[in-house]
């Protein structure tokens, strides 16, 4: 008769209490994350969905001018005019919120003061890739999510005949040209040139719903033009109209190349309208960008009758608003404080090239990246300080993809980048801070 060594039988349950506490030990990085932090004060920054570096920033505006309305977003206010599909974060200037989406009910109403809603706190809620929140106007529920290249709204409505999206192409920034045309019952497309602190901007988009319209209406200056499949112009609207539809998804793809692109983009990262899945991929990528860095501990849990003033939440900051509550737990408040800070870190610089590798350089001619992605919003003067040494040390691949990025742009515009924002230089501050991100990579 075998006999086995005793510590031969531990082996197994030695294993086993190696992987438990493996399980024990995973963390959720994306619940310590609060996209409303920064939303207020004058942090710039908005609460919508988008991936790491996304091409998309899908996210509601509540805001169409002044300094703290430069993501489009600010924590205090109450009324939404939509939700549109480009967004800046942190910036000192404003620009983008570009291809609003607006659901509404009734007889379509296109002047935004007249379709825009209410909105209550207690009613929005978001996390990486995921946003939503209620239109009292309407009482309808929006739910936002994003790839890196296409943007995802679902609006559950209430039982109407008439339940609207509207698509309002002269939102925010100065029109130089537009069009939008219906494909099908199902499909439309369109294009926005716009200039701001980014000249000659030019945003091609392509969209598809969940459901077929059952009719639709073209608008030039808010007068509606019968029998009409496109318009073009300054002052470009439409609404698609459907009866009694519950739920619509639509699903938009964007490019800066042209309606083509933005098709493909469409089809290669959302082939179908299936919602929950866009979100838990979502969800997913964020995690897994977010568990490159894992921050444990912070503080003790003080006892009640040593913090008895200390009942805060981050809602004086943009943040969530909370509740007091008998305990404060510091570590997971400086936690939810890093892991938001590394997620506003990998929101830009802004993946620019559509899915098949072209792109609108800064010479404002179309260029195909050979083996890399394209990058655009580089806010290098404050970027090469801090978050470009870390995103160095945390991905790599990607920091040379922004070197490559820059090479690029040197060739078009003629000297490296210094503020790129789109298809735009905006020379905006003095030096040139790509040289220190370029010597950093080629160091390390």
């Amino acid at each position: 008769m075998k006999f086995l060594h005793p510590r031969i039988l531990f082996l197994p349950l030695f294993f086993m209490l190696i992987n438990e506490a493996s399980a024990q030990k995973k963390v959720d990085y994306t619940r310590l994350v609060d996209p409303f932090i920064g939303t207020g004060g004058h942090g710039h920054t908005f609460p919508g969905a988008t991936l790491p570096f996304g091409m998309v920033q899908l996210s509601p505006d509540t805001r169409l001018e002044g300094w703290d309305g430069c993501s489009g977003y600010y924590t205090t206010d109450t009324l939404v005019y939509g939700f549109s599909h480009t967004h800046l974060s942190g910036t000192g200037i404003a620009d983008y919120c570009d291809i609003l989406f607006m659901p509404t009910t009734g007889k379509p109403q296109l002047n935004n003061k007249d379709y825009r809603s209410g909105f209550q706190k207690k009613n929005e809620d978001a996390e990486p890739g995921y946003y939503t929140t209620k239109l009292d106007k309407y009482n309808i529920t929006a739910e936002l999510t994003a790839t890196t290249r296409v943007g995802m709204h679902r609006y559950t409505f209430p039982s109407v005949k008439e339940a609207n999206i509207i698509i309002d192409l002269q939102h925010r920034d100065p029109v130089m040209d537009s069009w939008i045309e219906v494909v099908n019952d199902h499909e439309i497309r369109g294009y926005r040139k716009s200039s701001s602190w980014a000249k000659n901007q030019e945003v091609y988009f392509y969209a598809k719903f969940s459901k077929a319209f059952k009719t639709y209406g073209l608008a030039s200056d808010d007068q509606l033009k019968e029998g009409q499949k496109k318009l073009q112009g300054k002052n470009i609207k439409l609404y698609v109209q459907f009866d009694n539809p519950g739920e619509v998804i639509a699903k938009v793809g964007i490019s800066s190349v042209n309606t083509d692109g933005a098709l493909k983009n469409l089809d290669a990262e959302v082939p179908d309208f299936d919602f929950k899945k866009v979100m838990k991929q979502a969800k997913e990528t964020w995690q897994t960008a977010l568990s490159k860095i894992q921050v444990e501990g912070g503080s003790p849990v003080l006892p009640p009758q040593q913090q008895s003033n200390m009942g805060f939440g981050f809602g004086g900051f943009g943040g969530r608003p909370q509740n007091r509550t008998k305990t404060v737990d510091y570590g997971r408040i400086k936690q939810t404080i890093f892991y938001t800070a590394l997620y506003h870190s990998m929101i830009a610089p802004n993946i620019y090239n559509d899915v098949d590798g072209q792109y609108r350089g800064l010479d404002q001619q179309i260029h195909k990246a050979e083996g890399f992605n394209y990058y655009s919003v580089f806010s290098l003067w404050d970027t090469y300080r801090a978050e470009h040494p870390l995103l160095l040390l945390i991905d790599k691949k990607r920091t040379l993809d922004f070197v490559k990025t820059f090479m690029a742009m040197q060739e078009q515009g003629g000297v490296l980048p210094i503020w790129p924002l789109a298809s735009t230089e905006t020379y905006c501050m003095i030096g040139n801070h790509s040289i220190p991100v370029i010597v950093d990579a080629y160091a390390k």
